[in-house]
C-alpha cells in the first residue's frame, strides 16, 4: 500500500468518527505513528466542520440515496449541456425536492449519533448537496467523505477544494460505507408529500434549534473563558519576558560603555607603550656611542 493510500484510509476512519472524537483519536493515531511518514501529516488533518461531518456522516450511512443526488446531478448537468429546457426545468424542481428530502434524512442520521443540526448547519448541508449536484468535482469531493468545510457553488465558475477537503487525494476517493442504524424499510421515503403534523415539527425543529443555540452559547462562552485565561497567563509571561528584555539591555549598556572605556585606557596605555620604546631606542642609542668613545681612548 502506498504512502498516500495509507494516509486515505486513516483519514477514512477518523472521519468516519462522532464529531466530538475526531481530535482526540486523531493526535491518539499520530502519536502511535510517531517516527512514520504518516505521523506529521495525520497530526494536520483538520476538524470537520459540523456541516461537513453531517455530510460525511451521511455519505457512510446513506450511500444509496447520496449517489441518487449525484446521478441527478449529472443528468442535470447533461441537459444543461444539451440545452433541454423541459428536461432541465424537470429536473430543477426534482432537485429542489431531492436536496431537501436528502437534507431532512442528514439531519435525522446526525441526531441518531447525538449531534443537533440547528437550521443554519441543514442549510449549509443542503448547499454542499446541489453543489454536489453542479460542480463535477464537487461530486467528488462530497463522495470521499473527507469534507472539512461546506461547499457552495453556482455551476458556473470552478470551486476551489483545496481547503475544502481534508487531503489533496481526497477527490479520487470514496468513504468506506458503514452498516445502516436502520432497515431500509424503515428509512423515510425520498419524496415530498404534504404533512399534516408540519407545524409541530416546525416548532420541534425550532425548539430543537432553540436548544442547540442555547448549548452553542454556552460552549462559545466556554471556549472565550479559557481564551481569556489563556490570554491573561501569556499577558503575565510578555510582562515577565519584556522585564528580562530589559534587564539585559541596562546589562548590555553597562557592557558596551566599559568596552568603550577599556579602549580609551587601551589607546593611552599602547601610546605610552610606543614612547617607552621610543625612549629605550635613544638610550640604547646614547649607551653605545658612550661604549665607542670609550675604546677609542688611549690605555
Amino acid at each position: 500500500m502506498t504512502d498516500d493510500a495509507r494516509l486515505l484510509e486513516i483519514a477514512d476512519e477518523l472521519y468516519a468518527l462522532a464529531l466530538a472524537e475526531f481530535t482526540p483519536a486523531r493526535d491518539a493515531r499520530a502519536k502511535q505513528l510517531r517516527g512514520t511518514d504518516e505521523a506529521a501529516p495525520v497530526r494536520k488533518l483538520r476538524k470537520p466542520s459540523t456541516a461537513a461531518w453531517v455530510v460525511n456522516q451521511l455519505v457512510r450511512g446513506e450511500a444509496e440515496q447520496v449517489e441518487q443526488v449525484l446521478s441527478l446531478g449529472a443528468a442535470l448537468r447533461e441537459a444543461q449541456e444539451s440545452m433541454d429546457g423541459e428536461e432541465l426545468r424537470a429536473l430543477t424542481k426534482q432537485r429542489r425536492q431531492l436536496t431537501a428530502a436528502v437534507t431532512t434524512r442528514a439531519r435525522a442520521v446526525a441526531r441518531e449519533r447525538g449531534m443537533k443540526v440547528t437550521e443554519a448547519v441543514a442549510g449549509q448541508v443542503e448547499a454542499t448537496l446541489t453543489a454536489a449536484m453542479l460542480d463535477p468535482a464537487c461530486a467528488r469531493a462530497v463522495r470521499s467523505g473527507l469534507l472539512v468545510a461546506p461547499l457552495a457553488a453556482t455551476g458556473v465558475d470552478p470551486v476551489d477544494l483545496a481547503d475544502a477537503v481534508a487531503l489533496p487525494g481526497a477527490l479520487g476517493f470514496a468513504a468506506t460505507a458503514r452498516p445502516a442504524d436502520a432497515a431500509p424499510e424503515a428509512r423515510p421515503a425520498l419524496h415530498v408529500v404534504p404533512d399534516p403534523e408540519a407545524d409541530a415539527k416546525a416548532r420541534a425543529a425550532a425548539e430543537d434549534a432553540l436548544a442547540a443555540a442555547e448549548q452553542e452559547v454556552q460552549d462559545a462562552e466556554r471556549d472565550r473563558d479559557a481564551a481569556a485565561t489563556e490570554v491573561s497567563d501569556l499577558e503575565a509571561r510578555a510582562l515577565q519576558l519584556q522585564a528580562e528584555i530589559d534587564e539585559l539591555r541596562r546589562r548590555l549598556a553597562e557592557l558596551e560603555a566599559a568596552v568603550e572605556e577599556v579602549d580609551d585606557e587601551l589607546s593611552d596605555a599602547e601610546q605610552v607603550r610606543d614612547e617607552t620604546e621610543a625612549s629605550l631606542t635613544a638610550a640604547r642609542r646614547t649607551r653605545d656611542e658612550a661604549a665607542a668613545a670609550m675604546e677609542r681612548l688611549p690605555d
